[in-house]
């Protein structure tokens, strides 16, 4: 296989890849809501749960339903913006006042989140997903009527 027909070979794979993508990084991101709101895999610090109506609630439920989503595909361009900003939101609250640097801070996993949610929301949710299986119904039914 000649270095042009791996390049193109492995491009014909980034729809797949961002599938893949989005699939991990929602397997990783729910973790964070299942903390906050069910204590699971791990309590929040001191052993609790968020509580309700409290700002760390808030965001477990995104993070938990939000994560959900687009562990499935389901809604993902605006479910991943709403999240990018949360995830900014949580940076500039919660770790950036501890120090510029993220390894310092903290903050590598709320920037990094950001990031590829806004990645997301933009090149939406890959062709493994709920969303993907909608258009093409959506495409077959206005096709054959």
């Amino acid at each position: 296989m000649t270095r042009s027909q791996l390049s193109t070979t492995w491009k014909a794979q980034s729809p797949k890849l961002l599938s893949i993508l989005r699939i991990v990084a929602a397997l990783v991101f729910i973790q964070s809501g299942t903390m906050k709101i069910l204590g699971f895999p791990i309590a929040m610090p001191g052993g609790n749960t968020a509580n309700f109506p409290s700002e760390i609630w808030f965001a477990g439920m995104l993070e938990l339903i939000g994560g959900a989503m687009l562990i499935l595909g389901l809604c993902s361009r605006p479910i991943a913006f709403v999240l990018s900003g949360e995830m900014a939101v949580a940076y500039f609250q919660g770790h950036a006042p501890h120090g510029f640097w993220t390894v310092v801070n903290h903050g590598g996993d709320a920037v990094l989140f950001c990031f590829i949610w806004l990645y997301i929301s933009a090149a939406g949710a890959g062709p493994w997903s709920l969303d993907a299986m909608r258009r093409k119904s959506k495409l077959h039914f206005n096709l054959n009527p």
